[in-house]
């Protein structure tokens, strides 16, 4: 997003956080409604027209959207996109991206408030992992004549009863209403949104070993001294990476490994 939609995405962030910090707050129910909300508009494209025409006043959208969604969803669904779409948006899309966004961030808000946040990134990054591995998986994940409660059923056997409860419902929803994202994109997503519930940043770490849990303490430590940020550490395994570790943050590459220091060297001979 960029210009007036970057503005409002903010807006609309600051106002859910205020919203979730409140106990009474039902976060992950907040997070059913706003995705319902999302399937709406992103289904009728006229009406997301309405609710972000600029030449309409902000205020009668507002009303426009209460009076549509008042009694089908909650209160704060409601008062979270009368705000919205009192806001101005560089392209109606943007505003569905953005209830998208606030869907997942209270998912992942609620975790956070029941201490489970980190389960939940790590629940997602393997679930990459073996998406990635397994072709047969990826495809009927992202088979287009299946139906939605075909692939539903499928995560349903893959994750229940095996990853949190809100694991389950973020890899749902992006299986079942990609909008157009492809699943790694959308899982890659889904992480940093996690991280950053923490003002953290991810660093994917590939390692010939498992590391020790000392090794991760001064791994992690190092790279928020280089980044300035705490660091989320999301651990792979790949016994190819020999002597050492590689180190991805965001499209940055940390290149650590034996293998690659040996490769870099016979290069430099070759020169």
């Amino acid at each position: 997003m960029n210009g007036a939609s970057r503005e409002a995405l903010a807006a609309a962030r600051e106002r859910l956080d205020a919203l979730t910090d409140s106990t009474s707050v039902d976060a992950a129910k907040l997070a059913d409604e706003l995705a319902a909300v999302t399937a709406l508009l992103d289904r009728e494209v006229s009406l997301r027209r309405v609710l972000t025409d600029p030449s309409q006043a902000g205020e009668a959208k507002a009303e426009l959207a209460q009076r549509l969604l008042g009694g089908q969803v909650g209160g704060e669904a409601v008062d979270l996109l009368a705000g919205m779409v009192r806001s101005r948006w560089s392209q109606s899309r943007d505003l569905v991206d953005a209830l998208e966004e606030l869907a997942d961030t209270a998912d992942l808000t609620a975790a956070q408030k029941a201490g489970t946040l980190d389960d939940v990134e790590d629940e997602l990054f393997r679930f990459g992992r073996i998406v990635s591995s397994s072709t047969g998986l990826r495809a009927a994940l992202t088979d287009r004549a299946a139906s939605k409660a075909a692939k539903s059923e499928l995560l349903r056997s893959l994750l229940g009863g095996r990853a949190r409860a809100t694991t389950e419902r973020l890899v749902t929803r992006l299986v079942t209403a990609p909008r157009g994202r492809s699943l790694e994109s959308g899982l890659e997503s889904l992480s940093k949104l996690a991280a950053d519930r923490r003002d953290r940043m991810v660093a994917v770490v590939t390692s010939a070993v498992p590391l020790s849990d000392v090794q991760k303490q001064r791994l992690g430590a190092a790279l928020a001294k280089l980044y300035g940020r705490p660091m989320h550490l999301n651990l792979d395994v790949d016994p190819e990476v020999v002597g050492g570790i590689r180190v991805q943050v965001g499209d940055e590459v940390i290149n650590g490994s034996l293998a690659d220091r040996i490769e870099d060297a016979g290069r430099r001979l070759a020169s």
